[in-house]
Order: C-alpha cells, then sequence, then structure tokens
C-alpha cells in the first residue's frame, strides 16, 4: 500500500519543543513532555481489548483517552451524542466496547472505567514522541444522524494525519503565518465530532498548535477561555454558537482567526463576526465522511477552494470528492455548482430540495433566509407529511424568535422567499432540539414538529 509516507508517522508535528504547551487548562499550560507521560500512564490501565467510547467534555481528557487507546492498538468512539440511546447504538455496533468515564459521573450501560487523578508533574525522564503505522485504524466517527440512524466511519491514522496537515496549512495561510506554532485553539464544539476532532485535536496534534481543554459556551464561559490563552489564538465554532456570541453584547477577547463549519454561514453573520471579533473568519466545508474539503473566507466571497490536494469531479448533482487524505473518490450530499476541480459554490443538499407549486427550492435557502431575518435567534423549517393522494408539499417553520410574533415573521418572509415556500404554520419554540455540534438531528426536529402540530390541533 502506496500513501507517499514512511511506514509510520509520529504522533506530534516536529519542530515544536517537548517544553511547548499541547494544551492550556484553566489558563495553565500543559507541556507536550507532560502529556505524553500522562498518556502512557492511562494506556497501562486500558483493557486489553477496544474500542474505547472517552465520556468527558473536558478536550484534553478526551485526546488523552484517545491517545492512551491507540497506544494499546484500540480504536477511539467519536459518536455524536452520548445519549443512553446512543450508548446502546454504540454497543449493537461495537461489542467489544468500553467506556472511560468522568469520576462520579451517571452510570453508563457498557463496560466502564474512571479517568484517574491527574498525574503530578514530577517528570523523571523524557519520552520518545510515539509513532504509528500508517494503516492503523485509529477511530470510528459516526455521522451526525441528521438524515437518519448514525453510521460508522473507520479512520486511518495517515489519512487523519494528512487531512490535519491540510487544515492546518490553510488556517496559517488565513492567518498570514508560515505555521501553526505557538497558537492556541479555542472550541465552542465537541471534539467527538468529526469537525471538532479534525480542528481541535488532530489540527494541533499534528499542526503545531495548543489547545484548550475548555468547551465553553455561553458568551461570557467563552470570553473567559479566550481572555485565558496566549494570542494568537483560534476560535472554532458553529454558525448557532457565532450568532449567539455576536447578539449576547459581551464583549469579546480579539482572536486572529474564526473558523466556522456544521451548517452554511450568512455573509451578514460573517461580517458581524469578524467586526465583533477584531479577526478574519474561514468558513470550512466537509463531511463525516470525507473530513474537511474545502474553505472560504465567507465575509467576502462564495466561492469555496478545496484543501490539500483534493479534486472534485461528475456533475452538480453528483459530486465525489478524491486526492489528499480523501483515500477513496467519496460522493458528497450537496448540490455544487462545480467552476473547477479545486473551486465551487454551494447550492444545498441534494435530500433537502423541496418543490412547491412548479418551484423549487432547498430547506438550506429557507432556513438561511429565516435565520437573516432580524429577531430569530434560530429556526428551520419542515417539510410536513402529505396527507392528500398527491402527497402535497406543506412546509412548517419552527422558530426561537423572543418578542417577534408570527405576523411579523411571516411579514419579514414574504420580503425574502417566494410565497409558494412561506410555511404553514409557524411554530414558536423556546429552543430547536440541536446535539452538541450545532447540527438539528431530522428525526428530533421531525418528533418535536408532530408533537407541536398535534397540540395545536387538539387545542
Amino acid at each position: 500500500m502506496s500513501t507517499g509516507y514512511a511506514s509510520c508517522l509520529p504522533l506530534l508535528g516536529p519542530g515544536v519543543p517537548l517544553d511547548a504547551p499541547v494544551c492550556w487548562r484553566a489558563g495553565r499550560p500543559i507541556s507536550r513532555r507532560q502529556f505524553l507521560h500522562d498518556v502512557n500512564a492511562l494506556a497501562a490501565l486500558l483493557p486489553s481489548a477496544g474500542p474505547l467510547l472517552a465520556m468527558t467534555s473536558d478536550r484534553y481528557r478526551f485526546v488523552q483517552a484517545f491517545v492512551a487507546a491507540m497506544l494499546r492498538g484500540q480504536a477511539g468512539l467519536l459518536p455524536p451524542n452520548n445519549t443512553p440511546d446512543m450508548v446502546g447504538w454504540l454497543r449493537v455496533l461495537f461489542p467489544e466496547a468500553y467506556a472511560l468515564t468522568e469520576p462520579r459521573s451517571t452510570a453508563v450501560d457498557m463496560p466502564s472505567l474512571e479517568f484517574p487523578p491527574d498525574a503530578g508533574d514530577d517528570l523523571q525522564a523524557d519520552l520518545d514522541v510515539p509513532q504509528f503505522a500508517v494503516d492503523l485504524e485509529v477511530a470510528h466517527v459516526l455521522t451526525s444522524g441528521s438524515t437518519g440512524r448514525p453510521v460508522p466511519h473507520p479512520k486511518r491514522w495517515d489519512l487523519l494525519v494528512r487531512g490535519g496537515l491540510a487544515g492546518a496549512e490553510r488556517i496559517a495561510a488565513h492567518m498570514g503565518r508560515a505555521d501553526l506554532h505557538g497558537v492556541t485553539v479555542v472550541g465552542t464544539v465537541p471534539a467527538h465530532h468529526m469537525f471538532g476532532f479534525e480542528s481541535t485535536v488532530m489540527l494541533p496534534m499534528v499542526g503545531g498548535a495548543a489547545f484548550a481543554a475548555e468547551r465553553p459556551l455561553f458568551p461570557g464561559d467563552v470570553a473567559h477561555v479566550l481572555a485565558a490563552v496566549p494570542r494568537p489564538r483560534v476560535l472554532v465554532t458553529t454558525p448557532v454558537h457565532l450568532k449567539a456570541l455576536v447578539e449576547s453584547g459581551v464583549a469579546m477577547p480579539p482572536v486572529d482567526l474564526m473558523v466556522s463549519a456544521t451548517a452554511p454561514l450568512s455573509t451578514q453573520l460573517a461580517q458581524r463576526a469578524e467586526a465583533s471579533f477584531g479577526g478574519p473568519l474561514m468558513e470550512i466545508y466537509g463531511c463525516t465522511e470525507a473530513g474537511q474539503v474545502a474553505s472560504r473566507r465567507t465575509s467576502v466571497s462564495a466561492e469555496w477552494h478545496t484543501i490539500g490536494g483534493l479534486a472534485l469531479s461528475g456533475d452538480g448533482q453528483s459530486p465525489v470528492v478524491s486526492g489528499g487524505h480523501v483515500a477513496v473518490p467519496t460522493p458528497l450530499a450537496d448540490v455544487l455548482e462545480i467552476l473547477s476541480p479545486t473551486r465551487f459554490r454551494l447550492l444545498g443538499r441534494s435530500n433537502d430540495m423541496v418543490n412547491v407549486a412548479g418551484k423549487r427550492t432547498s430547506l438550506a435557502h429557507l432556513n438561511h433566509q429565516l435565520a437573516s431575518v432580524e429577531g430569530v435567534r434560530d429556526g428551520a423549517f419542515w417539510v410536513r407529511p402529505g396527507s392528500d393522494a398527491e402527497d402535497v408539499v406543506r412546509l412548517v417553520a419552527l422558530v426561537v424568535a423572543p418578542g417577534l410574533d408570527r405576523s411579523a415573521l411571516l411579514r419579514a418572509l414574504r420580503e425574502r422567499i417566494d410565497a409558494a415556500f412561506l410555511p404553514r404554520p409557524i411554530l414558536q419554540v423556546d429552543a430547536l432540539p440541536r446535539d452538541p455540534s450545532g447540527k438539528l438531528p431530522e428525526a428530533a426536529l421531525a418528533r418535536l414538529a408532530t408533537r407541536l402540530l398535534e397540540e395545536a390541533s387538539r387545542g
């Protein structure tokens, strides 16, 4: 098997001293030397068989568990969430799986052990940076479940390294830097989601940056964590989190780059975010199957540019990506306007196109227009199942918009979308059932919409 690499690849990127931070926790650095000792100590406690599910929101402990499992020849499980239903599904898919949990956490229906107490910093000797076989299967990343049951996708070490290096190169270019040495990454996204895993785990490890252990969500917490780590700093987040931060009124410490993914970002929000944080915003396009595929500077261009030697082929209705860290040509679930093998515009998901009265649009476009209405904090369109013989498409909108009544919202939508796509009805809710990465699983949205419609019908 030819990968373009040697037979083994190191855990940490070269050129960074072992005394340099790999992580910042509560404003204090954890060196790469300490990290290697912690990883080896944890690996000695793990069972002989896996895979391993790390159930922790502490990014340092997640990375520690992931690498310790690799040292035992085991893969890490990266599901979209750790709900009881998801844990049960993992047990079906991986009967030998076990969990590593925080002390005094809720019991999990899976063989498990607790993270040991943090080791001291009395390091007796230096440890070599471990090397791993290029074809070692180190992770099983599960899809978000936004279109059905989560499906696992195995990830090979060399391809993760290649993807991490490609992402690091693109981020460094956006920052006007030669590399990411000395950069700190703060993420509002979970480490076990593909976007969070690539951007806040693999990228720092192989690209020479450090990461923050915390995963802040509320605006005050995000500001606190950013202020506790040195510049240059990168904020990895999602459109949902970004909008909440921009509209919070909380003064944010300046960042040198923002990275957003998991849903399309509007030009207006990108511009507002750049004004609020004082740095450029880079948006990533990708998927669980292929990982990061392309990026763009959303505030100035609608065009995406592929990263790391990736190329597109096929027509815009059925595009395929290959090359770089994508070992096998992989279909993309979106409709693209392909401008060249390395440039495209995103038109919408192939499974979210809707036809009403002979007119065609995408749910992504409708959701974008809904989110752009002043006063709307969050919202999504849902296709209500038809009830007549011709299965007429009827659209419902679920909206988080305190202080904005339905008539005002409908008037605003009339200015943005064709009347054929106006929602009937509009359901106002306190929150949408998004997962920790900001995605909106289709089944959860359908359950919420169906329940609300039934309640409205009875009322």
